[in-house]
């Protein structure tokens, strides 16, 4: 294994053991609280989470062992199971995705209605299109023979077959159309209208600052600072949460997607080292979307403090009613 295998191996590594304790994490607020369970948001989040966590058990666990053999892992029929969940959960991940842009949309563009507009009922019901959606694709895969060991990624993925690679160049451009690109538009036409709708509330409450400013002549220049300083705070974190969606999307699926693109191509090479590292990035969103989604709102980081006080006050308060040596002494008969 040379330098390249090395660092592509430990960044794969790094990226299932973030991934697991992450999304993990996420899966024990949705059960614990029952605020998040009751929201349409949190539904959504639940389902890429679960995808996530089993993309991260089934199939980024293969890949580290090819990358250790530079060998198939398992055979034959593992892999194409591995392929056809990889396909599965890979695209149902990012149409959910695609679906909580549009809810976040419907929340600051139609704030009154939004609860009459997306219910837990019409979450379901994204729900049910994503899984139909998925399964669509994979099933097609699976049942052309598309789907084994890939050496270039040192995945079990979709794959060219000896025969029919002009069937195969249509359906894969067919269905990273569908998935990668559908999901980007959606994306970058959600957040887009939800970054022009937040400037616009930023102005106003600009102008209502301002005027506020100006009438209170006598006001400290450090507080008239103050709030100027939240003023430029108020306007650049709306525009870095879009840029954290949208270029997350981007940065870890793109080279992906791209490299698959050119594959199709037979006149153009590509090392083996950048289709691992292609993979890699791929794989690495799902160790990013617990924090981009979630375990950074501030309802998902409450809940972690109130289950890490729970599990605390629960060891503190097994601690202290222990057989200690006065409780031992108190608790024998005659003992006084």
């Amino acid at each position: 294994m040379d330098a390249a295998e090395a660092l592509v191996f430990a960044s794969v590594l790094a990226v299932i053991v973030v991934s697991l304790l992450s999304n993990a994490l996420v899966l024990i607020c949705f059960a614990y609280s029952p605020e998040i369970r009751k929201q349409a948001p949190g539904l959504l989040n639940a389902n890429l989470t679960l995808c996530n966590l089993l993309l991260t058990v089934a199939n980024m666990p293969l890949t580290l062992g090819a990358l250790a053999s530079r060998a198939q892992p398992g055979g034959d029929a593992l892999c194409r199971a591995a392929g056809f969940l990889e396909t599965l959960l890979s695209t149902n991940a990012m149409l959910s995705m695609a679906a909580l842009s549009i809810d976040r949309w419907l929340a600051v563009v139609f704030p009154l209605r939004y609860h009459s507009k997306m219910r837990r009922r019409d979450a379901a019901l994204v729900l049910g299109y994503t899984w139909a959606h998925s399964l669509g694709f994979s099933a097609a895969a699976g049942g052309l023979s598309w789907l084994g060991y890939h050496r270039l990624y040192a995945a079990c993925t979709l794959g060219a077959p000896p025969r029919g690679r002009a069937q195969f160049a249509v359906f894969s451009v067919l269905f990273h159309s569908f998935t990668f690109l559908l999901s980007f538009v959606v994306l970058c036409v959600a957040y887009l209208k939800v970054l022009k709708v937040a400037r616009f509330h930023c102005r106003r409450i600009d102008v209502i600052t301002m005027q506020t400013l100006v009438l209170l002549v006598d006001i400290h220049p450090s507080v008239r600072q103050r709030c100027l300083e939240e003023r430029r705070r108020r306007r650049q974190r709306a525009t870095r949460k879009i840029s954290t969606f949208i270029g997350t999307f981007m940065l870890c699926f793109a080279p992906y997607v791209i490299t698959r693109i050119v594959e199709l191509f037979p006149a153009v090479p590509i090392s083996p080292h950048w289709g691992a590292l292609s993979k890699c990035l791929a794989y690495s969103k799902a160790a990013c979307d617990p924090f981009v989604y979630s375990l950074l709102r501030h309802q998902y980081r409450k809940t972690c403090g109130d289950i890490a006080d729970r599990l605390l006050k629960r060891r503190r308060s097994s601690n202290e009613s222990g057989p200690g040596p006065q409780g031992r002494g108190a608790a024998l008969p005659g003992a006084q």
